[in-house]
């Protein structure tokens, strides 16, 4: 049986459970797509996904599409084993595999099946996109040497590595891309989807003329209007049973603006924060099936679990405080959705030298008054600023449909949540217990 039937099979017999009979395969199958915790759904405000949007269409000259790298199989982003049957199937060939930033350098030998596969190695191995961006001219640093495994970047274009982030839940935005360089002050977030539409379209899919506004608006209006969450869990079941508010129905609901339960006291309607962020199962509580309580005390821990946050650029340098008592919602805090709910660029390390792997560029930065030297994998935010202080910054994504977009950070170090949750209780030095990791696995695979 391929991998396809056996992952339609799954669908079908999760389906069945989760409306509680076999029966007919529900009209939004199209919607519903199996992952390895369960199911994720996604639902449209307008009642259908349109793929006669501009969104599925190839507008530029090398035949990708925003759906391309977006499709709603992989929860609007694109994983590595599904990068890998498109390889398979299309020898290399399928829009995903181009030079311009799927392969490691826009150099790379693709003439033959061998070479395709180790010239595209990144998008194969961890769905990584190659971005190239320069030092900025009024950067506050210079770029003194590059460790390239792939002999391409130079302070012209430095190239990073980035997964791909999903074109769902985008109500609930408050930055747009990994560095924020697609968030303009004084523009709305449509605004900056708009543009951002209109960069991908001529960066990615190599167009040879802008959009027309009619495009940037339908493609805006079909990425606004979705909602996507995990629905089903293979150990927990039903995820809006008994009482739970899981599912993309109860998060399309969910109230945000920018600022909503900002944890630096920046809410604009002057309320104070509320560590308790996430309150999907907290019906859950006390329950006697032993995953339907796992889960609850995986989200009792991601609200309250004490954590002594030091050494993040952007938090403790910004509030002036070497050590901050927090939780996990102090960075994670618009309430049911997981990102901060204003524009928080953070360093928490993930590009330090110290986690470079042997497949990452090293970058070593100098700073032109201090002298000072660093080294990176990936700079970040600086390099759309070009502030020393900015180096490594990355914003937190929306955490929604989690279990559906492995692997995981923006250079996808973590393969699994399990490995996101151990990077977090090494960094912090939480000292969860392994039925406390187990628990917020559990929890975070419902999201």
């Amino acid at each position: 049986m391929t991998r396809i039937r056996f992952w339609h099979l799954l669908t079908l017999l999760a389906l069945a459970a989760c409306n509680g009979s076999p029966g007919p395969t529900p009209p939004d199958l199209v919607g519903t797509f199996p992952n390895p915790s369960g199911l994720a759904r996604t639902v449209s405000s307008s009642g259908k996904i349109d793929l006669a949007n501009p969104f599925f269409k190839s507008l530029g000259s090398n035949g990708r599409s925003c759906s391309t790298c977006h499709p709603a199989s992989d929860g609007w982003t694109v994983t590595p084993a599904h990068i890998q049957e498109r390889f398979d199937s299309t020898q290399g060939t399928d829009p995903i595999f181009r030079l311009v930033d799927g392969a490691n350098s826009p150099h790379a030998d693709v003439s033959m099946l061998g070479t395709r596969r180790q010239a595209y190695s990144m998008l194969l191995s961890k769905g990584l996109i190659r971005v190239g961006m320069p030092v900025p001219e009024n950067a506050e640093f210079t770029l003194e040497a590059v460790d390239d495994p792939y002999g391409y970047a130079t302070a012209a274009e430095l190239s990073l590595f980035r997964r791909v982030l999903p074109s769902t839940n985008l109500n609930f935005l408050s930055t747009v891309m990994w560095d924020g360089r697609e968030t303009f002050k004084d523009q709305s977030m449509h605004q900056d989807l708009a543009h951002q539409a209109n960069s991908a379209t001529k960066g990615h899919a190599e167009a040879r003329r802008d959009l027309t506004e009619t495009e940037r608006e339908q493609i805006v209006e079909l990425e606004s209007q979705l909602h996507t969450a995990q629905v089903y869990d293979y150990a927990a079941g039903d995820l809006s049973a008994a009482g739970a508010h899981g599912g993309p129905e109860n998060l399309s609901g969910q109230e945000f603006y920018p600022g909503i339960n900002d944890s630096l006291g920046l809410n604009p309607k002057g309320l104070p924060f509320d560590p308790n962020a996430f309150t999907l199962y907290s019906a859950w509580e006390g329950a006697s099936s032993g995953a339907l309580a796992a889960v609850a005390r995986g989200e009792k821990l991601f609200n309250s679990k004490p954590i002594t946050i030091t050494g993040v650029a952007g938090l403790n340098d910004v509030l002036g405080k070497p050590s901050i008592q927090g939780t996990c919602t102090i960075c994670h805090d618009s309430p049911n959705v997981g990102n901060h709910s204003l524009p928080a660029p953070l360093n928490i390390g993930i590009a330090d030298d110290p986690r470079r792997t042997p497949d990452l560029p090293l970058y070593t930065l100098k700073n032109k008054t201090t002298g000072e030297t660093l080294q990176t994998t990936d700079p970040g935010q600086a390099l759309v600023t070009g502030k020393w202080a900015d180096i490594g910054k990355f914003k937190g994504p929306i955490l929604r449909g989690l279990a559906a977009r492995a692997p995981y950070f923006h250079n996808g170090s973590a393969a699994t949540l399990r490995d996101v949750v151990n990077f977090y209780n090494t960094r912090f030095d939480i000292k969860l217990s392994e039925q406390g990791i187990n628990d917020l696995v559990a929890f975070l695979e419902t999201l």
